[in-house]
């Protein structure tokens, strides 16, 4: 499973990465077959959002280290060393950015983004 990093380097400046999520087929809610997952996550909490249309988030970093689940609507997310990406439905981010000047977010297009915030333990 693809999954975009929002990482940040030594200088503060944050780039993408990706990353892939190994899946293994295991017997996960029998008497369903089963399905493709991963090891598990260790999470703190979640969050449901909605970002409206036309909604901008000017340079902020990530309030935490979390994944970032998009179910609806597009995004354009610029990183400080410039590459901006266009996330939609599906989307997995990886946000690591939690210091230095942080993205951008922008919500483009006629639809509301709408996902789950995945706040991982304070390391």
């Amino acid at each position: 499973m693809h999954v975009t990093v929002i990482t940040v380097d030594r200088d503060g400046t944050s780039h993408f990465a990706d990353r892939e999520i190994d899946l293994v087929a295991r017997a996960y809610a029998p008497p369903a077959p089963p399905l493709e997952v991963s090891d598990p996550v260790p999470a703190a909490r979640g969050m449901f959002f909605r970002m409206p249309p036309g909604w901008f988030g000017d340079w902020h970093p990530s309030p935490r280290h979390q994944y970032f689940v998009q179910t609806t609507g597009l995004l354009e997310v610029q990183v400080g060393d410039g590459e901006v990406r266009r996330l939609g439905p599906g989307t997995v981010v990886l946000l690591e950015d939690t210091h230095g000047p942080g993205h951008t977010t922008r919500v483009v297009g006629p639809d509301a983004v709408c996902g789950v915030f995945l706040h991982l333990p304070d390391e």
